[in-house]
């Protein structure tokens, strides 16, 4: 509530906050089975944030009954979050079927399965379909090796991977501890990388809601995760985020409400060629502003 006082939109938030259910929308069931990569979000157990990315054949994601999903998937045990869900956690989730532009969110606890994760639901809501690019998965996902890398600062293709995204995911934690995930879209460019610990991004006009914002507010820990869509390997940054209130300051983004300032400390690429998946070329939002 913090983030939607400061930026002035408590009054439209609250119109809002009723699409925030405790059990899963009407239509879930269909929707999810469709999906066919999950973006999840959480801490590891030394409590750094991360971002990571689960994949699977359509049904991988099954809904056992309104408060309850079955996740027929783990991360690779390069991730930083695959101890961590060996044990159960708190854990934010986001479904994106691209091709329509629709998304789902959904948040609570998991607590490990044999094959996969259980989600007891605490949080689901759909959100707007501004900035999502269109793309289709081309490939299926196959059981194989994964190369890791890990340091402390982003090196120069790292940067250009950066430099160059459409799309990327920002996990973040309440003062509570309760995770979440959620997209960010925008055209090519609208990340800018600072230093090679450094990026900054605008946030955009939205729902208003300020999820990611009021987390960042109460506890600036945050994970970065972004997607190569042609070899899928991934990217995952943790770190620190502040907010920017007053973007009219920086001439780089001259149309975003706030701009979100993001310090990693440690960079983790994963090889997914096997277990991942790749995209089609994307179809950009109508929505993006120009870069």
């Amino acid at each position: 509530m913090a983030a939607q006082t400061r930026a002035g939109v408590r009054l439209e938030a609250n119109r809002i906050r009723p699409m925030i259910g405790r059990a899963l929308p009407l239509g879930a069931s269909d929707f999810l089975a469709r999906q066919r990569m999950l973006i999840i979000g959480g801490s590891d157990q030394s409590g750094r944030v991360w971002a990571s990315a689960l994949y699977g054949e359509p049904g991988f994601i099954r809904v056992r009954d309104p408060y309850t999903l079955e996740i027929a998937a783990v991360p690779v045990d390069v991730d930083p979050l695959a101890e961590a869900l060996r044990t159960g956690t708190r854990l934010g989730t986001l479904s994106i079927d691209f091709a329509r532009r629709r998304r789902l969110r959904v948040n609570g606890r998991v607590t490990p399965l044999p094959d996969g994760l259980l989600l007891s639901v605490d949080q689901a809501y759909g959100n707007c379909p501004q900035y999502i690019q269109s793309r289709t998965a081309e490939s299926a996902p196959r059981a194989g090796d994964r190369l890791a890398s890990r340091s402390t600062a982003l090196g120069g293709p790292q940067q250009n991977m950066i430099a160059t995204a459409d799309t990327f995911f920002v996990a973040s934690l309440s003062t509570d501890g309760d995770a979440d995930v959620s997209h960010r879209g925008g055209n090519p460019g609208f990340v800018r990388v600072v230093t090679s610990n450094q990026l900054i991004w605008p946030d955009y006009h939205g729902n208003n809601m300020l999820m990611t914002l009021g987390n960042i507010v109460e506890n600036p820990a945050a994970g970065l995760l972004f997607v190569d869509w042609q070899s899928a390997t991934s990217l995952q940054l943790t770190g620190a985020a502040r907010i920017n209130w007053d973007p009219q300051d920086d001439e780089a983004f001259p149309e975003a409400n706030r701009v979100v300032e993001f310090e990693s400390n440690q960079v983790v690429q994963i090889e997914h060629h096997y277990d991942g998946l790749t995209w089609s070329a994307p179809g950009f939002s109508r929505f993006n502003p120009p870069v």
